[in-house]
């Protein structure tokens, strides 16, 4: 069974002493917790704060954005060395709002991908459809797209997929546990077909994830984890969803002991 994954994406939120006092308070919550592997993206400027607290834990620390060239006159940009140097692992590459209010297309995201792995980042891809795909169907459609453009000429090795309809972003929507593992499924067989080692390759969801739903999400076999926006800003609510994701473990265990 792949491991559950569940990661934090502050976006712009948190200074460098409300990041220190966040895990400060969330690593006493969840240090017994072995069973999911946890991820913390804060912005770059608590980046090396951040990586100071959590080199003695098991969280892992990341990154919300990369830019695609390795040094030179990019004013702004941030390149793999400087994540690398700051403590990260991972980088969170092509989430919806760096395409719609970024213009970061497939193109741009495939570039940033490539440099990531180059250098040894672990990535988060975050693909998903708007409402106005959904509701006129082609949701499919913008997966197919968006993973055939993004995962050119790229192995999956070292590569989690995050299916975040826009929809459900920051809108208190979720989409429901079944249309999520519908999505997640579409991805699965895609990446099957096209890809290797796609069994092993994780599927997070994301939107408006909660405390509250995070086991009903988890219960369906396709969903690996959780990309979390706004419930990862206080400690006990990023905790508790991080404890419900191991209950797809217990479960399974269970099932197995049977």
């Amino acid at each position: 069974m792949r491991k559950p994954f569940i990661s934090a994406n502050w976006k712009m939120n948190k200074t460098v002493d409300e990041t220190e006092e966040f895990i400060n308070s969330f690593i006493p919550m969840v240090k017994d917790i072995t069973d999911v592997e946890v991820l913390i993206a804060p912005p770059f400027t608590s980046l090396q704060a951040a990586s100071r607290i959590l080199k003695t834990t098991n969280i892992k620390l990341g990154a919300q954005n990369i830019f695609y060239e390795e040094k030179g006159a990019f004013t702004g940009e941030i390149s793999p060395a400087m994540l690398l140097s700051a403590g990260c692992s991972c980088v969170i590459i092509g989430h919806s709002e760096r395409r719609q209010y970024f213009m970061e297309t497939d193109e741009i995201v495939n570039k940033k991908i490539k440099t990531a792995r180059k250098n040894g980042l672990e990535v988060i891809l975050c693909i998903g459809e708007s409402l106005k795909e959904r509701e006129e169907n082609k949701t499919f459609e913008v997966l197919n797209g968006q993973l055939t453009g993004s995962l050119k000429d790229i192995s999956l090795e070292g590569i989690t997929i995050a299916y975040e309809p826009v929809w459900a972003i920051g809108t208190g929507k979720t989409a429901t546990k079944e249309q999520a593992n519908e999505a997640h499924e579409y991805i699965r067989k895609w990446l099957v077909k096209n890809k290797e080692g796609a069994d092993k390759l994780r599927i997070l969801y994301g939107g408006s994830v909660t405390p509250d739903n995070t086991e009903a999400l988890m219960s369906e076999p396709e969903v690996d984890g959780a990309l979390v926006g706004g419930a990862s800003l206080k400690p006990d609510s990023f905790a508790q969803i991080v404890k419900n994701a191991g209950e797809k473990i217990r479960v399974n265990n269970r099932r197995m002991s049977v």
